[in-house]
């Protein structure tokens, strides 16, 4: 099943936003420039958000249409 590969995919993708996290944090923590904060937030939403993309494509491609094909609508 793909959902392994799928998986390994996201896990990387959310190690990598969590670096990015503490990051942030240390940014905040030793008082850098908040215009350079908000970037890196905005990169982390984006990096989120591609990764909910990546489980949602799976999602609807392997569990839906399993269901679908299935019987099950």
């Amino acid at each position: 099943m793909e959902h392994k590969h799928v998986n390994k995919r996201v896990v990387n993708r959310l190690s990598r936003i969590e670096g990015q996290v503490r990051s942030i944090r240390e940014m905040v923590a030793f008082g850098r420039d908040c215009s350079e904060v908000l970037i890196q937030i905005a990169a982390v939403r984006a990096a989120l958000d591609q990764a909910g993309r990546v489980i949602l494509e799976d999602h609807m491609e392997h569990c839906i249409a399993g269901a679908m094909e299935a019987g099950g609508g």
